[in-house]
């Protein structure tokens, strides 16, 4: 398992979690400075890294039932053991939320010219529970002079089954006050994990979608309601899939997902994916006006199989409506 090198947690710790029961384990909070600690029946399980002097808010790691890791450590961890060679795109923090091209001001990047930053402002609640957790935090979104351009409510469900564990997220932005915002179309975004080096494809990771596609050749820029990326972990067939809900922005989503270990959702970046100049992927929010972008991670063992994944998503769709 990889560790941390973050501050420890300090602080109270919030045992918000009843009695585990049925077929679901609780989940509790530990706070922290800057952090927010996440058990499931009693294991670690990921942390919402949220400091001011932190490009954006993210979560890191993501583990199995079992404490394997299935995200990236760098560079969150700079010397993470067996990423030596596995570098690439510092901006790739484990779990995040965020996009290329919010007018025309980056805050997928680090290092853009034109550079935004996304700010943690407060915790609205953190309840745990016999089942599942429920987190809610409120975002600005600061551009390159200073002003706050978006709004963002993210309210994110923590459940953990036998081998399994599952966040389910509700993302709500809005403009500032006064102001229309429009998203450019980019690739660069949006709802984005950073896998674990052996699970990648160019070290034999396997990429699928609910159309039935598979690789990085026929699942990047096309629209799937989920994708799966899965290979072997410390001897063990694991797996992440993300889902789109049907009550999400533009679903189905089309995908940003590479061979090297990339896996975002994002609905927004018709032309890069298409190649058609003609083509404009971009939205308005007009002011006094959101948007909803609903998704689920499920992080499994064993088969990974498309019926598998097929009943999981109409759970999903079932559960969330």
């Amino acid at each position: 398992m990889q560790k941390t090198t973050y501050p420890a947690a300090a602080g109270a710790i919030l045992l918000l979690a009843l009695a585990s029961s049925g077929g679901s384990m609780e989940v509790k909070f530990q706070q922290g400075d800057g952090r927010i600690d996440v058990l499931v029946g009693g294991k670690p399980f990921t942390t919402y890294y949220f400091s001011p002097d932190l490009p954006r808010p993210f979560f890191h790691p993501l583990r199995t039932f079992d404490g394997k890791v299935v995200t990236r450590g760098f560079p969150m961890i700079a010397d993470a053991p067996g990423e030596s060679k596995d570098r690439d795109h510092p901006h790739h923090r484990s779990l995040w939320y965020t996009f290329g091209d919010v007018d025309g001001v980056d805050y997928w990047g680090e290092n853009a010219k034109v550079q935004g930053k996304i700010v943690h402002r407060a915790v609205n609640k953190m309840e745990g529970g016999s089942s599942r957790g429920l987190l809610n935090v409120t975002m600005d979104w600061i551009d390159n002079t200073g002003h706050k351009v978006l709004t963002e409510d993210q309210e994110v469900i923590f459940r953990g089954e036998e081998t399994s564990r599952y966040m389910d997220f509700a993302i709500r932005v809005a403009p500032a006050a006064g102001r229309n915002v429009k998203f450019g179309d980019t690739k660069e975004g949006m709802f984005a994990v950073r896998l674990a080096t052996p699970l990648k494809e160019q070290n034999g990771g396997v990429i699928t979608n609910s159309r039935g596609a598979a690789g990085e050749k026929n699942c990047w820029g096309k629209p799937a309601e989920w994708v799966d990326y899965s290979g072997l972990l410390e001897g063990a067939k694991v797996g992440v899939t993300i889902m789109d809900h049907p009550n999400s922005f533009r679903h189905p989503t089309t995908w940003h997902v590479r061979a090297y270990g990339l896996f975002a959702a994002n609905p927004f970046g018709l032309r890069d994916f298409t190649g058609d100049k003609n083509q404009d992927g971009g939205y308005v929010i007009p002011a006094g006006k959101s948007i909803v972008f609903r998704y689920r991670v499920l992080i499994h063992h064993g088969d990974t199989s498309g019926p598998r994944l097929a009943e999981e998503y109409k759970k999903y769709v079932a559960e969330a409506m």
